[in-house]
Protein backbone atom coordinates (compact mmCIF):
# COMPACT_ATOMS: atom_id res chain seq x y z
CA UNK A 1 0.00 0.00 0.00
CA UNK A 2 1.21 3.61 -0.18
CA UNK A 3 0.71 6.35 1.21
CA UNK A 4 0.78 10.07 0.48
CA UNK A 5 0.57 13.23 2.48
CA UNK A 6 -1.39 15.28 -0.26
CA UNK A 7 -3.68 14.82 -2.82
CA UNK A 8 -1.74 15.91 -6.43
CA UNK A 9 -3.06 18.45 -8.13
CA UNK A 10 -3.53 16.35 -10.72
CA UNK A 11 -3.82 12.50 -10.75
CA UNK A 12 -1.72 10.65 -12.77
CA UNK A 13 -3.73 7.59 -13.45
CA UNK A 14 -7.89 7.14 -12.65
CA UNK A 15 -8.86 5.32 -9.32
CA UNK A 16 -11.66 3.99 -7.60
CA UNK A 17 -12.20 6.08 -4.39
CA UNK A 18 -13.70 6.48 -0.67
CA UNK A 19 -13.25 9.56 1.80
CA UNK A 20 -13.96 9.55 5.20
CA UNK A 21 -12.15 9.70 8.51
CA UNK A 22 -12.73 5.45 9.34
CA UNK A 23 -11.52 5.70 12.77
CA UNK A 24 -11.60 2.38 14.48
CA UNK A 25 -11.75 0.63 11.38
CA UNK A 26 -14.99 -1.46 12.56
CA UNK A 27 -17.22 -3.89 10.71
CA UNK A 28 -19.22 -1.33 9.01
CA UNK A 29 -15.75 0.36 7.36
CA UNK A 30 -14.39 -3.13 6.35
CA UNK A 31 -17.82 -3.92 4.58
CA UNK A 32 -17.21 -0.29 2.75
CA UNK A 33 -13.83 -1.17 1.60
CA UNK A 34 -14.70 -4.54 0.75
CA UNK A 35 -17.15 -2.87 -1.94
CA UNK A 36 -14.56 -0.30 -2.89
CA UNK A 37 -11.28 -2.76 -3.78
CA UNK A 38 -14.21 -5.02 -5.45
CA UNK A 39 -15.19 -2.23 -8.23
CA UNK A 40 -11.66 -1.18 -8.40
CA UNK A 41 -10.73 -4.60 -9.40
CA UNK A 42 -13.98 -4.75 -11.83
CA UNK A 43 -12.78 -1.63 -13.11
CA UNK A 44 -9.30 -2.16 -13.64
CA UNK A 45 -8.23 0.61 -11.21
CA UNK A 46 -6.47 1.11 -8.21
CA UNK A 47 -8.33 1.46 -5.19
CA UNK A 48 -8.10 4.68 -3.34
CA UNK A 49 -8.33 6.10 0.04
CA UNK A 50 -8.84 9.98 1.48
CA UNK A 51 -8.61 10.48 5.19
CA UNK A 52 -7.62 13.65 7.57
CA UNK A 53 -5.12 14.63 9.99
CA UNK A 54 -6.05 15.68 12.44
CA UNK A 55 -9.58 14.72 12.61
CA UNK A 56 -11.48 18.01 11.38
CA UNK A 57 -13.22 17.58 14.86
CA UNK A 58 -10.40 18.49 16.41
CA UNK A 59 -9.33 20.78 14.64
CA UNK A 60 -12.41 22.96 14.94
CA UNK A 61 -12.76 21.82 18.70
CA UNK A 62 -10.04 19.91 20.35
CA UNK A 63 -11.37 20.20 23.58
CA UNK A 64 -14.97 18.32 23.20
CA UNK A 65 -13.43 15.98 20.14
CA UNK A 66 -14.03 12.57 20.82
CA UNK A 67 -11.38 10.11 22.06
CA UNK A 68 -9.84 8.23 19.15
CA UNK A 69 -10.24 5.14 18.87
CA UNK A 70 -6.64 4.44 16.55
CA UNK A 71 -4.16 6.68 15.90
CA UNK A 72 -2.45 7.52 12.25
CA UNK A 73 -0.57 4.05 12.39
CA UNK A 74 -2.44 1.93 13.61
CA UNK A 75 -5.14 2.84 11.19
CA UNK A 76 -2.72 3.08 8.18
CA UNK A 77 -2.23 -0.91 9.29
CA UNK A 78 -5.99 -1.69 9.61
CA UNK A 79 -6.57 -0.19 6.13
CA UNK A 80 -3.70 -2.17 4.33
CA UNK A 81 -5.03 -5.11 5.93
CA UNK A 82 -8.25 -4.46 3.82
CA UNK A 83 -6.03 -4.96 0.52
CA UNK A 84 -6.24 -1.01 -0.31
CA UNK A 85 -3.72 0.43 -2.98
CA UNK A 86 -3.34 4.06 -2.01
CA UNK A 87 -4.00 6.56 1.12
CA UNK A 88 -4.15 9.89 0.99
CA UNK A 89 -3.59 11.49 3.69
CA UNK A 90 -4.77 15.10 3.96
CA UNK A 91 -3.85 18.00 6.09
CA UNK A 92 -7.25 19.36 8.01
CA UNK A 93 -6.34 23.00 8.37
CA UNK A 94 -8.09 26.18 7.44
CA UNK A 95 -7.13 26.25 3.93
CA UNK A 96 -8.97 22.79 3.32
CA UNK A 97 -11.59 23.67 5.89
CA UNK A 98 -12.53 26.95 3.95
CA UNK A 99 -12.86 25.12 0.61
CA UNK A 100 -16.87 25.39 -0.46
CA UNK A 101 -18.37 21.78 -1.38
CA UNK A 102 -18.00 22.01 -4.50
CA UNK A 103 -14.11 23.58 -4.86
CA UNK A 104 -13.51 20.28 -2.58
CA UNK A 105 -14.81 17.94 -4.82
CA UNK A 106 -13.63 19.69 -8.24
CA UNK A 107 -9.75 19.78 -6.57
CA UNK A 108 -9.45 16.57 -4.68
CA UNK A 109 -12.01 14.28 -6.80
CA UNK A 110 -12.01 15.56 -10.17
CA UNK A 111 -8.24 17.04 -10.88
CA UNK A 112 -6.72 15.53 -7.87
CA UNK A 113 -7.54 11.81 -7.85
CA UNK A 114 -9.78 11.14 -11.04
CA UNK A 115 -12.23 9.27 -9.59
CA UNK A 116 -13.63 7.18 -11.82
CA UNK A 117 -15.93 6.17 -8.94
CA UNK A 118 -16.50 6.71 -5.24
CA UNK A 119 -18.23 4.96 -2.57
CA UNK A 120 -19.43 6.94 0.86
CA UNK A 121 -21.49 6.45 3.75
CA UNK A 122 -24.38 7.65 3.08
CA UNK A 123 -23.97 9.71 6.44
CA UNK A 124 -20.94 11.61 4.60
CA UNK A 125 -20.76 15.60 4.98
CA UNK A 126 -17.69 18.03 3.06
CA UNK A 127 -17.25 21.18 2.53
CA UNK A 128 -17.01 24.38 4.28
CA UNK A 129 -20.06 23.88 6.63
CA UNK A 130 -20.45 20.33 6.21
CA UNK A 131 -22.75 21.69 3.41
CA UNK A 132 -21.77 18.77 0.55
CA UNK A 133 -23.79 15.70 0.57
CA UNK A 134 -24.48 12.78 -1.66
CA UNK A 135 -26.81 14.24 -3.91
CA UNK A 136 -24.18 17.13 -4.16
CA UNK A 137 -21.78 14.21 -5.19
CA UNK A 138 -24.33 12.89 -7.81
CA UNK A 139 -24.25 15.85 -9.49
CA UNK A 140 -20.64 16.33 -9.79
CA UNK A 141 -20.52 12.93 -10.75
CA UNK A 142 -22.56 13.58 -13.35
CA UNK A 143 -20.53 16.37 -14.92
CA UNK A 144 -16.88 15.15 -14.45
CA UNK A 145 -18.16 11.14 -15.73
CA UNK A 146 -17.96 9.39 -12.05
CA UNK A 147 -20.18 7.13 -10.18
CA UNK A 148 -21.05 7.73 -6.72
CA UNK A 149 -22.71 4.82 -4.63
CA UNK A 150 -23.91 5.63 -0.47
CA UNK A 151 -23.46 3.08 1.57
CA UNK A 152 -25.92 2.76 4.06
CA UNK A 153 -24.58 2.23 7.92
CA UNK A 154 -23.97 -1.74 8.63
CA UNK A 155 -26.41 -3.56 11.35
CA UNK A 156 -24.67 -6.01 12.91
CA UNK A 157 -27.05 -8.35 14.42
CA UNK A 158 -29.74 -5.42 15.03
CA UNK A 159 -27.20 -3.01 16.00
CA UNK A 160 -25.83 0.10 13.78
CA UNK A 161 -22.08 -0.31 13.69
CA UNK A 162 -20.44 2.89 14.28
CA UNK A 163 -17.98 4.88 15.76
CA UNK A 164 -19.76 6.52 18.31
CA UNK A 165 -21.36 3.43 19.53
CA UNK A 166 -17.50 1.62 19.64
CA UNK A 167 -16.64 4.32 21.80
CA UNK A 168 -19.69 4.14 24.09
CA UNK A 169 -18.65 -0.25 24.27
CA UNK A 170 -15.36 0.93 25.43
CA UNK A 171 -16.16 3.72 27.46
CA UNK A 172 -18.22 1.15 29.56
CA UNK A 173 -15.88 -1.12 29.91
CA UNK A 174 -18.04 -3.69 27.37
CA UNK A 175 -14.52 -5.26 25.52
CA UNK A 176 -16.54 -8.04 24.28
CA UNK A 177 -19.37 -6.07 22.95
CA UNK A 178 -16.60 -3.97 21.43
CA UNK A 179 -14.82 -6.37 19.92
CA UNK A 180 -18.27 -7.84 18.31
CA UNK A 181 -18.61 -4.44 16.59
CA UNK A 182 -15.07 -4.46 15.14
CA UNK A 183 -15.05 -8.24 14.34
CA UNK A 184 -11.49 -8.51 16.25
CA UNK A 185 -10.37 -7.09 19.74
CA UNK A 186 -10.05 -3.66 20.50
CA UNK A 187 -6.20 -2.92 20.06
CA UNK A 188 -3.64 -0.16 20.96
CA UNK A 189 -0.41 -0.22 19.43
CA UNK A 190 2.63 1.35 20.25
CA UNK A 191 6.40 1.08 21.25
CA UNK A 192 7.68 -0.48 24.85
CA UNK A 193 9.69 2.20 26.28
CA UNK A 194 11.19 2.72 29.96
CA UNK A 195 8.78 3.25 33.02
CA UNK A 196 9.39 4.21 36.55
CA UNK A 197 9.82 0.20 37.38
CA UNK A 198 7.29 0.10 40.14
CA UNK A 199 5.80 -2.95 39.14
CA UNK A 200 8.90 -4.71 39.16
CA UNK A 201 9.83 -3.43 42.52
CA UNK A 202 6.20 -4.88 43.47
CA UNK A 203 7.44 -8.28 42.04
CA UNK A 204 5.50 -7.84 38.80
CA UNK A 205 7.08 -6.22 35.95
CA UNK A 206 5.44 -4.02 33.25
CA UNK A 207 6.01 -3.26 29.75
CA UNK A 208 5.34 0.46 29.56
CA UNK A 209 4.10 0.85 26.29
CA UNK A 210 4.12 4.29 24.24
CA UNK A 211 0.47 6.23 24.33
CA UNK A 212 0.76 8.85 21.24
CA UNK A 213 -2.81 10.33 21.58
CA UNK A 214 -4.62 12.92 24.06
CA UNK A 215 -7.27 11.13 24.65
CA UNK A 216 -8.41 7.13 25.54
CA UNK A 217 -11.32 5.51 24.48
CA UNK A 218 -11.42 3.18 28.08
CA UNK A 219 -9.33 2.99 31.23
CA UNK A 220 -9.38 0.17 33.80
CA UNK A 221 -7.39 -3.40 34.59
CA UNK A 222 -8.12 -5.81 31.84
CA UNK A 223 -7.16 -9.35 30.57
CA UNK A 224 -5.16 -8.55 27.42
CA UNK A 225 -3.04 -10.46 25.35
CA UNK A 226 0.13 -8.84 23.43
CA UNK A 227 1.34 -9.32 19.52
CA UNK A 228 3.87 -8.68 17.82
CA UNK A 229 6.83 -10.71 20.06
CA UNK A 230 6.21 -14.06 19.26
CA UNK A 231 4.66 -16.48 16.87
CA UNK A 232 0.88 -16.21 19.13
CA UNK A 233 -0.04 -13.10 20.68
CA UNK A 234 1.44 -13.67 24.61
CA UNK A 235 -1.61 -13.39 27.84
CA UNK A 236 -1.04 -10.94 30.40
CA UNK A 237 -2.85 -8.49 32.37
CA UNK A 238 -2.76 -4.66 31.40
CA UNK A 239 -3.60 -1.44 33.27
CA UNK A 240 -4.49 1.70 30.94
CA UNK A 241 -5.07 4.92 33.14
CA UNK A 242 -3.36 7.55 35.06
CA UNK A 243 -2.48 5.22 38.37
CA UNK A 244 -3.99 7.17 41.24
CA UNK A 245 -1.81 5.80 43.80
CA UNK A 246 1.30 6.88 42.35
CA UNK A 247 -0.38 10.62 42.91
CA UNK A 248 -2.50 13.19 41.14
CA UNK A 249 -2.53 14.04 37.82
CA UNK A 250 -0.45 11.91 36.47
CA UNK A 251 -0.39 11.40 32.55
CA UNK A 252 -2.06 8.21 30.99
CA UNK A 253 -0.07 5.19 30.66
CA UNK A 254 -0.71 1.40 29.37
CA UNK A 255 1.44 -1.07 31.19
CA UNK A 256 1.45 -4.57 30.57
CA UNK A 257 2.31 -7.58 32.84
CA UNK A 258 3.36 -10.74 30.54
CA UNK A 259 2.50 -13.88 32.52
CA UNK A 260 5.08 -16.27 32.76
CA UNK A 261 7.45 -14.32 30.41
CA UNK A 262 10.79 -12.81 31.79
CA UNK A 263 12.20 -11.68 28.70
CA UNK A 264 13.74 -7.89 28.11
CA UNK A 265 11.32 -6.28 25.12
CA UNK A 266 12.68 -2.81 25.50
CA UNK A 267 11.93 -0.60 22.05
CA UNK A 268 9.80 -3.60 20.56
CA UNK A 269 6.62 -2.59 19.32
CA UNK A 270 3.50 -4.42 19.83
CA UNK A 271 -0.31 -4.08 19.97
CA UNK A 272 -2.07 -4.95 23.22
CA UNK A 273 -5.12 -6.58 22.66
CA UNK A 274 -8.29 -6.07 24.94
CA UNK A 275 -10.31 -9.10 25.72
CA UNK A 276 -11.73 -8.53 29.10
CA UNK A 277 -12.15 -5.45 31.85
CA UNK A 278 -11.58 -6.86 34.95
CA UNK A 279 -12.28 -3.78 37.34
CA UNK A 280 -12.27 -0.23 37.27
CA UNK A 281 -8.76 1.87 38.85
CA UNK A 282 -9.05 2.23 41.97
CA UNK A 283 -6.71 4.35 44.71
CA UNK A 284 -4.88 2.42 46.81
CA UNK A 285 -3.59 3.60 50.96
CA UNK A 286 -0.09 1.93 50.35
CA UNK A 287 1.77 0.00 47.84
CA UNK A 288 1.06 -2.89 49.91
CA UNK A 289 -2.67 -2.81 49.02
CA UNK A 290 -1.84 -2.25 45.34
CA UNK A 291 0.37 -5.27 45.46
CA UNK A 292 -2.12 -7.57 46.91
CA UNK A 293 -4.79 -5.86 44.22
CA UNK A 294 -2.50 -6.76 41.71
CA UNK A 295 -1.72 -10.14 43.08
CA UNK A 296 -5.34 -10.49 42.90
CA UNK A 297 -6.14 -9.13 39.32
CA UNK A 298 -2.93 -11.15 37.90
CA UNK A 299 -5.08 -14.07 39.54
CA UNK A 300 -8.33 -12.95 37.81
CA UNK A 301 -5.89 -12.85 34.50
CA UNK A 302 -5.13 -16.77 34.96
CA UNK A 303 -8.52 -17.85 35.61
CA UNK A 304 -9.62 -15.62 32.34
CA UNK A 305 -7.71 -17.26 30.29
CA UNK A 306 -8.11 -21.18 31.77
CA UNK A 307 -11.98 -20.42 31.14
CA UNK A 308 -11.28 -19.28 27.43
CA UNK A 309 -9.26 -22.29 26.99
CA UNK A 310 -11.39 -24.56 28.23
CA UNK A 311 -14.73 -23.25 27.42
Amino acid sequence: MLVFRRVPEHAATPSVLTIGNFDGLHRGHQALLARLTAQARRLGLPSALVTFEPHPREFFAPDQAPARLTNLREKLALIERCGIDRVYVCRFDAALASLSAEDFARRILVQGLSARHLIIGDDFRFGRGRSGDCALLQEVGQRHGFGVEAMPTLEWMGERVSSSALRECLEAGDIEHAARLLGRPYAIAGRVVEGNKIGRTLGYPTANVQLKRKRLPLAGIFAVTVSGLSGEPLPGAASLGVRPTLGDGLKPVLEVHLLDFERSIYRAHVAVNFLHKLRDEAKFDSLEALKAQIARDVDATRTYFANTQNG
